[in-house]
């Protein structure tokens, strides 16, 4: 009796469920909760990105991260903080267009969010037991998906704007009455230590803090690096969306008291 082995290379595929779905509990909640999330999350950045106003309060030197680093001419006048490197920028171009394209891909890459609109946009797979509308699977080999292998760059990128929204915080300690703390100041810097909490959790942080290590023990400093990290990574998911809500708040804050709609309470100065 022989045996013949097939050694060739086949894509994986996806279980056959003939009927819609095995399921009799309401497994289309949590993707539907998890697309109205995103999709209004969004919907502001992307309206707020445009609107060119409200995003500057020159007295308390508060900068919403949306709009931050403002490097143009369009820019009103306090708010570059590094300097005018371009131009008058027309209406559709965002003032924090250098940044917001970095951090969308960091985003849009990162490994929670995958599987979060993975499952809520793209419906592979939409949950458990549940047939999915693709005729067949192909991983992150193909365009768009292929993209996704550019997150340990997008990392890096996520890090210097993190400075950058880190040094705008900073700098907002010190308004046109010289130094004070008002509310807004600790609106600027919770979003910014949760930013940082939610950059440094990111799996290719964990990768590169201890990655192509073979002895953790001739390592000590990066394996305790390694370790804070992997600590973090453990809430990656809800510093993801703690940091949506909490970007959400900050522009939201900054808006209403450039607006003249509200005034910053002030702790100190």
């Amino acid at each position: 009796m022989t045996t013949q082995l097939d050694t060739g290379v086949h894509a994986p595929s996806r279980a056959r469920i003939g009927a819609r779905t095995l399921r009799k509990d309401r497994w289309w909640l949590p993707p539907a909760l998890t697309a109205a999330g995103l999709a209004v999350f969004v919907i502001y950045a992307t309206v707020r990105s445009f609107m060119r106003v409200d995003y500057w309060v020159g007295e308390h030197h508060y900068l919403t991260p949306f709009y931050s680093p403002c490097l143009s001419e369009s820019c009103v006048a306090g708010s570059s903080h590094f300097g005018i490197w371009f131009g008058e920028l027309p209406g559709f171009i965002p003032l924090a267009f250098l940044s917001l394209p970095f951090l969308l891909g960091f985003r849009l890459t990162c490994y929670y969010y995958r599987k979060a609109y993975y499952r809520a946009f793209w419906l592979s797979p939409p949950a458990c037991a549940v047939s999915e509308p693709h005729q067949k699977y192909t991983g992150e080999t193909r365009l768009p998906l292929i993209i996704q292998n550019a997150h340990r760059y997008f990392f890096y990128a996520a890090l210097v704007v993190t400075l950058v929204n880190t040094y705008d915080a900073i700098l907002a300690f010190g308004g046109e009455n010289g130094f004070g703390i008002g509310l807004g100041n600790v609106v600027l810097l919770g979003n910014v230590v949760l930013l940082w909490c939610y950059t440094l959790s990111c799996h290719s942080c964990r990768h590169v803090t201890g990655g192509r290590l073979k002895h953790f023990s001739r390592n000590p400093v990066r394996y305790w690096i390694w370790t804070k990290v992997s600590t973090l990574n453990t809430r990656h998911m809800a510093f993801a969306w703690i940091t949506l809500g909490t970007l959400v708040l900050t522009d939201l804050y900054v808006w209403l008291v450039a607006s003249g709609t509200i005034t910053d309470l002030r702790f100190i100065n």
